[in-house]
């Protein structure tokens, strides 16, 4: 018998979640088996996936809200969140809990019971298979789904207490600096190591902006602290982490233009932790043009050009992830990215992340004019003769033919590189596959020239 799961009892769903598989799978065959996939599709699995993800949770969701109208017995509670137990667990003083609530007690190094107070003698769970058969008879009768075990295992449970302590840190967000700074801290920490706070920020329209009040206040009066705008950028970038709030986080108000300052003026883990909230922010295409048009990439580039080792990984990474999408691609040329990635390339600095964004602006024209002012092409062709990483090869071959196609001019360099060194032939034998439609290519070209002019 097939495994009750999710899905199950709405045919509508069943089919939109069976659509969304079979496009799940094809796109990844397609990214698995096909060297010369595009990086547009790695975006459209990710938004696939969410939108899984989203039906998922939504259904969930509908269950949950349906629980919340009945009440259930009390003997059915969790001592500990107070609600309905989906995985009930049995302590050794005899005590039922619901198992991601308990498990969360003794994970905080917690040996005792959290209502007898006895000391555990051990911490195994057993689970309560009676308890859960009256839970799932209850939910049957009253016509409730409950998910199962396995689908609430990676939820984190919150209890009414952390709720309460979330509260009172987002308070104390606007209290005086020293209350600012132990917030902060602490929001930081709770945040990177507990996906239930990173949640929490996504239930409270209010919250975020009571985040960023004291860098609001504080920029107001020209100054901010520095440890505390470390600790609130930082904050940031653990929620974006969390899928359903990389929307709520990028549309909320000041958040991308508190970022952008943080490029500017923090301090270097500052400025790295920003680099990297709007790298994970732009996972979706709408905050993608959200952030172009803030002006995010001249800072960016910017902090690219100062080459601090901590950043760079991060500033690439965004940069890379901004450019997927045209209209940011002329704002990265026009703010300099060409000029500067060449540079660190040529320098040997972080060559394969940079020539992957190289490799994408060279689709812009103005982008094409400026590698060949700023002798791109000898770079890329001694790159794929001396490299070992195909990868690398290919985005250098990429963009030299599209050079090649758009400036006749530079065609007597590659053939003088064809003819001392048989860069492109070798690689038509044995790069990638798109490497060698690339070199191909260039070589097809080459020879036409070579037959125009001797026909002359």
């Amino acid at each position: 018998m097939a495994k009750s799961g999710v899905f199950d009892s709405d045919p509508t769903v069943i089919s939109k979640a069976t659509e969304l598989k079979k496009e799940l799978q094809r796109l990844v065959r397609t990214i698995v088996d096909d060297e010369d996939y595009r990086t547009e599709t790695i975006d459209q699995a990710k938004d696939t996936l969410c939108a899984l993800k989203e039906l998922i949770m939504k259904k969930r969701s509908i269950s949950l809200r349906l629980r919340e109208t009945v009440s259930c017995p009390d003997e059915f509670r969790c001592p500990l969140s107070k609600d309905l137990m989906r995985d009930p667990v049995v302590l050794a003083t005899g005590q039922t809990y619901d198992r991601p609530f308990i498990q969360k007690w003794l994970k905080a190094g917690n040996r005792t019971c959290p209502l007898t107070q006895q000391v555990l003698s051990h911490t195994i769970l057993t689970p309560n298979l009676l308890i859960m058969d009256m839970i799932s008879q209850w939910c049957k009768n009253q016509g409730i789904e409950l998910p199962n075990s396995v689908e609430y295992g990676d939820e984190e449970g919150v209890t009414d207490a952390e709720r309460d302590h979330f509260v009172s840190l987002i308070e104390k967000m606007s209290a005086t600096t020293s209350e600012q700074k132990k917030a902060a801290k602490e929001l930081r920490m709770l945040t990177k190591r507990m996906p239930s706070f990173r949640a929490l920020f996504g239930e409270s329209l209010d919250s975020i902006p009571q985040l960023l009040s004291p860098l609001s206040r504080s920029q107001s009066q020209n100054g901010i602290h520095p440890d505390l705008q470390e600790d609130v950028i930082t904050t940031l970038l653990n929620l974006s982490i969390h899928d359903n709030n990389k929307k709520v986080v990028a549309e909320t108000p000041m958040v991308i233009p508190h970022l952008i300052e943080a490029l500017k003026s923090g301090t270097i883990e500052t400025r790295s932790n920003a680099a990297a909230a709007l790298f994970t922010l732009s996972a979706l295409d709408s905050n993608k043009a959200l952030i172009g048009k803030s002006g995010a990439l001249k800072p960016l580039i910017d902090l690219l050009e100062e080459g601090h080792p901590l950043a760079m990984k991060d500033v690439a990474s965004a940069i890379f992830n901004l450019c997927i999408i045209h209209e940011n691609k002329a704002r990265a040329v026009r703010d300099g990215a060409v000029r500067v990635i060449l540079r660190k390339i040529m320098d040997g600095v972080h060559v394969d992340e940079l020539l992957a964004i190289l490799a994408i602006l060279s689709s812009h024209h103005k982008a094409v004019e400026e590698m060949g002012d700023l002798r791109a092409i000898p770079c890329l062709l001694r790159i794929i003769r001396e490299s070992t990483c195909g990868r690398n090869k290919e985005n250098c071959i990429a963009i030299l033919h599209t050079i090649f196609i758009n400036d006749r001019t530079k065609w007597k360099e590659m053939r003088e590189e064809e003819n001392v060194y048989g860069t492109i032939s070798k690689l038509a034998e044995d790069g990638t596959s798109r490497a060698k439609r690339k070199a191909s290519g260039i070589l097809e070209r080459l020879r036409r020239t070579v037959n125009i002019t001797h026909t002359a």
